[in-house]
């Protein structure tokens, strides 16, 4: 695998074309709402709060007020059915193969690796615990597109749609998360995959769901520190990803991640933008935060350890 920034090379060599890609580049941008009818003015209102950017210009979580869930399993440690919603399919891209879109550079491959081993892995995961996985469709989009939970803009940058279960990327977000963040090397970048499909396992237990409901009922403040706990979770579950792909990790790799997520820690971003630190606003973790749920999945590879909603974080 091909990298385009310095950086140690994670062995991701084995893409499986069995995996739903689309790819808008190059087909303009689009700034209808998708699923729902008529929800989407109300998603449109409340944008500022759907997108908890995850730093770095945006790593974007959409908790999703345009769906709704029945019952779930927290972090996979109990029996019965996993919550699930109405979906609606991911918009389609040029029509060509996963394997095409794959190719288009060595950024769209090494997101495209990432991608199917998060997918292969949770799925083993799943299934351990008798359960069956649904992986999420890996779409490709450059500078605008669109979603199934509204405009994709490169501001943004990569997020998870819960409405179409959909991972969006503009791959130059890694060229910023290498150059302005200092956060070079392919594994710093399968990290943000790999977060993103965490957030995907969140809503297929309902964890997204029930944070959106309590969040509802809170002020600003307690709504924030769940969108800690739910980003914190999802950094922990990349580190899940991660253990069970140990013997493919370069010396440095672990490094890089880490590297990553103390560069989008809230507290340093701050810091950086405004010269001063505001924890009651943070929605994503403090660098330290984030750096020790990565590691605690990294050194259990449990997702059950991923427990950031009992107790202190």
């Amino acid at each position: 695998m091909v990298d385009n920034h310095e950086g140690t090379v994670m062995r991701l060599d084995d893409f499986d074309n069995d995996i739903e890609v689309g790819d808008q580049r190059g087909q303009g941008g689009g700034f209808g709402f998708g699923g729902g009818g008529g929800g989407g003015g109300l998603l449109f209102s409340l944008l500022p709060f759907v997108f908890s950017r995850f730093g770095c210009g945006g790593v974007a979580v959409v908790l999703g007020l345009l769906f709704f869930f029945g019952g779930g399993l927290p972090l996979l440690t109990g029996g019965g059915p996993v919550g699930s919603g109405p979906v609606t399919s991911a918009p389609q891209g040029s029509g060509g193969s996963a394997a095409e879109a794959c190719r288009v550079d060595a950024a769209s491959t090494a997101a495209c690796n990432a991608f199917s081993s998060a997918n292969k892995t949770w799925r083993a995961i799943f299934r351990q615990s008798g359960q069956t996985y649904d992986p999420p469709a890996l779409q490709f989009y450059g500078g605008s597109g669109r979603s199934g939970c509204g405009a994709a803009q490169a501001a943004m940058g990569p997020f998870y749609c819960p409405t179409d279960q959909g991972v969006y990327l503009d791959t130059s977000f890694f060229d910023e998360l290498a150059s302005r963040f200092g956060a070079k090397g392919d594994f710093a970048q399968n990290y943000v995959i790999a977060h993103e499909i965490g957030h995907h396992i969140q809503n297929l237990l309902g964890t997204s769901e029930r944070v959106q409901r309590e969040q509802r009922r809170l002020g600003e403040r307690e709504g924030n520190a769940l969108s800690v706990r739910l980003e914190l979770q999802a950094d922990c579950f990349a580190g899940v990803w991660a253990a069970a792909n140990r013997n493919r990790l370069e010396p440095g790799d672990v490094e890089e991640g880490l590297t990553a997520a103390n560069a989008i820690g809230d507290d340093t971003l701050q810091r950086q933008a405004q010269g001063r630190v505001v924890p009651d606003s943070f929605t994503h973790g403090s660098s330290a935060d984030r750096i020790k749920w990565l590691k605690r999945g990294l050194e259990t590879g449990d997702p059950a350890q991923c427990d950031t909603f009992s107790g202190g974080i």
